[in-house]
């Protein structure tokens, strides 16, 4: 994330999530949770690793929801992408998987990955998880 990222969050209260997700009807029914939260602006969405990284480097965000397997590529490769790139200002990262193996999720924590959620358990979480972003992120500044 760019300093001009967090100056926007801090003056404006809005969390700039980018959603990174292969399934159209779950990228849909995430779409419509995300925009019901008020403080948080979907920057955009991507289903591969290409697309999510080209989205990374055109626009500030805070916060990537990202699966693990992609039309292209995988979540993993975003992550390995993001730590290579070596920026001191990373978007907080929360995968949202159906994989949810032990294996997976130390690998992402370990890649930079703050939540582990799984899609069929953890689900309804999604908000709850972002709210407590933002007011981590308002604390801050």
């Amino acid at each position: 994330m760019s300093a001009i990222a967090v100056e926007s969050f801090t003056m404006n209260q809005v969390l700039r999530v980018l959603l990174v997700e292969d399934s159209k009807v779950l990228t849909e029914r995430l779409t419509e949770a995300i925009r019901q939260i008020p403080e948080v602006e979907l920057v955009g969405t991507a289903d591969t690793e290409t697309g999510a990284l080209a989205v990374v480097k055109r626009d500030p965000i805070d916060v990537i929801i990202l699966d693990l397997h992609l039309k292209q590529g995988t979540g993993f490769g975003v992550m390995r992408a993001l730590a290579a790139a070596g920026s001191a200002q990373r978007p907080r990262i929360i995968v949202l998987t159906n994989y949810d193996l032990p294996e997976y999720k130390n690998a992402a924590i370990a890649l930079g990955a703050t939540h582990f959620l799984d899609k069929a358990r953890d689900y309804a979480r999604l908000p709850e998880v972002l709210h407590e972003i933002c007011d981590a992120q308002a604390a801050k500044h």
